[in-house]
């Protein structure tokens, strides 16, 4: 897809209702310093759409990110590192929960998983969470820049086997540096909004 315009439209808190946009969604997951907002980002060829931070846990909204005025890249909250209460973590999971359960038009959901490491619990239970929820989350591996180049089988085996993946499931390695991954990640999003059509909630 050729970027003519991107914009972020619409920002749901923990007391919003789950907006119906009428357009294709694509969900973005992942812990909070694992370089969402950077991959976002890098899709969209812009240097500071989704706000990057050395404090993880910056996004605490879900944000829509209207892409030229067809389908709608949704940013979802960072789990995991954050300095919040039990509280506000259990409110933001909640906030995650409803939305898969309530967009009518989601068509896909990444997860992003450091390939510098072993999956974290937390990794383990969104990848499940996702799952029960209906989707087959296609795992993004990032930070790809950061391990020499004859350790990605390595480590992708290591993700594989760490979250369980199911059979079939894709795994894409991927650098905000570089951008590698980019075009393959496009590649998905392009096909699965082509796609069938909403689904009822």
């Amino acid at each position: 897809m050729v970027i003519k315009q991107v914009s972020l439209d619409i920002v749901c808190g923990i007391t919003s209702k789950v907006p119906q946009t009428g357009r294709p969604e694509v969900a973005f997951a992942g812990k909070s310093n694992v370089g969402k907002s950077s991959l976002i980002n890098a899709l969209m060829n812009r240097k500071s759409l989704a706000r990057t931070s050395s404090q993880p846990g910056k996004t605490q909204t879900i944000n829509f990110y209207n892409v030229n005025d067809v389908m709608y890249l949704v940013d979802l909250p960072g789990y995991g590192y954050a300095k919040v209460s039990e509280a506000v973590k259990a409110k933001w999971g909640k906030m995650i929960e409803n939305y898969l359960h309530q967009s009518a038009t989601l068509k896909a959901v990444f997860l992003l998983v450091d390939i510098r490491h072993e999956p974290s619990g937390n990794d383990r239970l969104m990848y499940r969470w996702i799952c029960d929820n209906g989707y087959e989350p296609i795992i993004v591996a990032t930070k790809l820049d950061k391990i020499k180049r004859s350790q990605v089988q390595k480590h992708l085996k290591m993700l594989r086997q760490g979250l369980e993946l199911l059979p079939g499931t894709q795994v894409i390695p991927f650098s905000a540096e570089t951008k590698q991954g980019r075009e393959e990640i496009w590649e998905l999003m392009d096909s699965v909004i082509a796609e069938e059509p909403q689904r009822e909630v």
